[in-house]
């Protein structure tokens, strides 16, 4: 299997507990937009826990040992789907099931390992990735064949963006250009870097990122899942409480720039109305895209959040 690459990007933290569910605010939203009829963008917003369920006893009163215990881990995922008629929302659909799946599955037993390392993880986020891959793929095939032939074949691919946190770290798993940001002390950093050919003429120098935003192939994907997959995965240090994780198609990025998510974050009172300012802001200025958001964030443990 080839080893996934690895990004880990260091930011000042400070200690601090881990935080309890309670300390929580999550938020996410989907939108398809002011001129798109159908809505192709999936999102996950869910945590995981080591859970006991009771199936039989001679107990009685048993609903009272059935508790959701310790939490996990939080996930975050956007999928953008690519294709006409219902191929790019099946792509997504297909694509955020197969990963969660995969990927929690592998964070359960890596807690119950002893010695869990974390190396596996990484490595199996990005088997992860190909895994939902190869699951669209196989439904484009089948697509293509029998009945669904006569129909006119739609290209079937999608981005995937998945953060998993499992305190004090962030994971980011990015195929494609949804976006995964950071919101710490001020400042917005952008964690996954658009897989797309003109970032890569950026990247390599042919083109000024001043050209690039202007460019009609600005969202030509080079990496997608079900088209030719090259998933990447980060680590990111989240010990420090109030910094925001926040996860979007690019629907948003289209019409709303860094600086003013930036400002958006700064200002939030909760993650559910940061989500809405910034979808409100997407279609005042056109709303082209299907529009997804999901924001999170450990309330700082100094006071609620404010009112």
């Amino acid at each position: 299997m080839a080893m996934p690459q690895l990004r880990t990007v260091t930011l000042p933290v400070l200690p601090g507990a881990r935080p309890r569910d309670s300390d929580l605010d999550l938020f996410g939203l989907t939108h398809p937009g002011k001129v798109r009829h159908e809505n192709q963008d999936h999102f996950l917003l869910a945590t995981l826990h080591r859970q006991l369920a009771v199936h039989g006893t001679s107990l009685p009163e048993a609903s009272r040992l059935e508790t959701r215990s310790e939490r996990l881990a939080t996930v975050m995922l956007v999928a953008d789907g690519v294709g006409g008629g219902t191929a790019g929302g099946e792509a997504s659909r297909i694509a955020a099931e197969t990963v969660t799946r995969y990927a929690t599955s592998t964070m359960q037993c890596l807690h119950f390992a002893a010695g869990g390392d974390e190396r596996v993880l990484m490595e199996s986020l990005h088997e992860a990735a190909l895994q939902a891959h190869e699951a669209v793929r196989a439904e484009s095939t089948v697509r293509l064949s029998g009945e669904q032939q006569g129909a006119g074949h739609q290209p079937m691919a999608t981005t995937l963006t998945l953060a998993i946190a499992m305190w004090p770290w962030l994971y980011v798993l990015q195929v494609g250009d949804s976006r995964c940001y950071h919101f710490c002390g001020g400042e917005l950093r952008q964690i996954t870097r658009d897989q797309t050919v003109v970032q890569a003429l950026v990247d390599a120098g042919v083109m000024t990122q001043h050209a690039a935003a202007r460019s009609p192939f600005s969202n030509v994907l080079a990496s997608s899942i079900g088209g030719e997959a090259m998933p990447v995965v980060s680590r990111l240090d989240i010990h420090e409480r109030g910094c925001v994780v926040l996860l979007c198609s690019d629907g948003l990025t289209k019409h709303v720039a860094d600086d003013e998510i930036a400002q958006q974050c700064d200002a939030m009172d909760s993650s559910e109305q940061l989500c809405r300012n910034l979808l409100d802001l997407a279609l005042e200025r056109g709303g082209i895209d299907n529009i997804t958001i999901l924001a999170g964030r450990a309330l700082p443990s100094a006071g609620p959040v404010r009112a």
